[in-house]
């Protein structure tokens, strides 16, 4: 487990949280709050016990190059906000201007420097990038998890020169990871959607052999349906994967992972709001027609089977849920799952996205056990992977030259 801020003495110290700051910006103004929102608690505690807070982040994409329109000014000042308290900007991250910034600090304030990505080293983990980065503080503590699969200067090469600590976030998540696949109460649940087999095969080889149960929603179901002779219709398949779902099927009976696969969708000849559907048997779907969602009797079917489930882990949704009426399996699942969760019977866990995208749609984001809002790096753990930013925190000190 990673070394957390109750193992360091903050008072005084120059702290370096690498934070995820990157969050929607709409005319100027920090459009969703959530992410600092979550990010706080670390911050508080730091400037508590009377560290000099030095957060660093990256925002959007700008190449290498200064793109005026991807500062974090903003974003400090919607920091403040949430914090309740002043917080100082810089315009740079490294240099003679961070430094400076750095210097002036006293004790329990804070500062965030300027986007990472206005220079090239942030991206390519340039090590004298590090170093400069490095220079700025006496600790380093990670409280961006959403990030922490980038092997990036900020998540991963200043940690080599600093001692390294996980912050309450990265603390919390990490646990939620471990107690939902890395020792989870079973049976053990996986619901794994998408539009793409594609994008989920190193997903589904990982969890084949951890999870007792995998169910298969989405577009990706109705390339395992296809797969198995089911003609789908017009719906969005890959016919290219047909082999390689059989041998995904093949794969879990031999590990003993059951397989869960519709036996009924929501169809429609158009994809549009509100438009005329149908439920049908996945062994009636009309050639004029495309599957959009999971139907009824499929997730009666998983809801009726939860009281035998003690842990879940969600990653994407079962329909189309941006466009009504497409988002009802996976609203009356979320549901489902979310009494489960309140009455203590189950473990839930969900990431990605379109997954925390269609949880807070349903209204039980706040109701599961633990939500991830991380993407790329929840989808990367939950494939096995080992993640940078994670990975430098267990090093710790051995790392330091």
């Amino acid at each position: 487990m990673s070394r957390n801020l109750d193992h360091v003495a903050v008072a005084g110290q120059r702290v370096l949280v690498r934070a995820d700051l990157n969050v929607p910006v709409v005319g100027g103004k920090v459009a969703d709050m959530a992410r600092l929102e979550r990010l706080a608690p670390t911050i508080r505690e730091l400037s508590s016990k009377n560290a000099r807070v030095i957060i660093v982040s990256h925002f959007d994409r700008p190449q290498g190059i200064i793109v005026p329109a991807m500062s974090l000014r903003p974003v400090a000042a919607a920091l403040a906000e949430v914090l309740g308290h002043h917080v100082a900007f810089c315009e740079d991250c490294i240099g003679p201007l961070a430094e400076q910034a750095v210097a002036a600090l006293a004790p329990g304030s804070v500062l965030v420097l300027e986007n990472t990505r206005f220079h090239p080293g942030e991206e390519t983990n340039d090590i004298e990038f590090s170093r400069q980065l490095a220079n700025l503080a006496d600790i380093y503590v990670n409280d961006a998890f959403s990030v922490a699969h980038r092997a990036h200067a900020s998540t991963a090469g200043v940690a080599k020169h600093l001692p390294a600590y996980a912050g309450r976030l990265m603390q919390e998540e990490l646990a939620a990871l471990e107690r939902a696949l890395g020792s989870p109460e079973r049976p053990v649940a996986a619901i794994v959607a998408g539009s793409k087999v594609s994008g989920k095969l190193e997903l589904l080889a990982n969890l084949i052999a951890k999870v007792d149960i995998i169910v298969i929603g989405g577009a990706m179901a109705n390339t395992f349906l296809a797969a198995q002779g089911f003609h789908v219709g017009k719906s969005l398949q890959e016919p290219d994967l047909h082999a390689t779902a059989l041998e995904i099927l093949e794969a879990a009976r031999q590990q003993g992972c059951e397989i869960i696969l519709p036996t009924d969708v929501v169809v429609a000849e158009k994809f549009a709001a509100h438009g005329p559907t149908q439920v049908v048997s996945v062994d009636a779907i009309p050639p004029n027609m495309m599957a959009l969602d999971v139907g009824p009797a499929t997730v009666a079917a998983f809801i009726h089977r939860l009281p035998d489930i003690k842990t879940i882990l969600w990653n994407g949704p079962l329909g189309a849920f941006e466009t009504k009426p497409f988002d009802a399996s996976t609203n009356e699942l979320a549901e489902a799952i979310a009494k489960a969760t309140e009455a203590g019977q189950i473990i839930s866990v969900g990431g990605g996205g379109d997954t925390v995208s269609a949880l807070r749609l349903a209204g039980v984001h706040h109701r599961m056990s633990y939500l991830s809002g991380a993407g790329g790096a929840f989808l990367e753990w939950m494939e096995g992977k080992l993640l940078p930013g994670v990975v430098v925190l267990s090093e710790g000190l051995s790392n330091i030259g």
